[in-house]
């Protein structure tokens, strides 16, 4: 029961990531695409320190490390 709760609950957040996106390609929209929030994020440094990079670097990091590595 819990497992396909959690698989539901991914395939909610894909879905809304996706009309998400497709709503930020419209013609004359405001939102922001992935790419832009990611160039966004990646800029960022504190002094010489590219804060951004680590930081997007971590949440990779994060990421295959709860769902890939096995």
């Amino acid at each position: 029961m819990m497992r396909m709760l959690a698989i539901g609950g991914f395939l909610v957040a894909v879905a809304l990531f996706v009309a998400v996106e497709w709503a930020a390609r419209r013609e004359g929209s405001r939102i922001p695409t992935l790419g832009e929030m990611c160039a966004y994020v990646m800029r960022y440094e504190v002094g010489s320190v590219p804060v951004g990079r680590i930081g997007v670097f971590g949440f990779w990091w994060w990421l295959g490390w709860h769902f890939l590595a096995r």
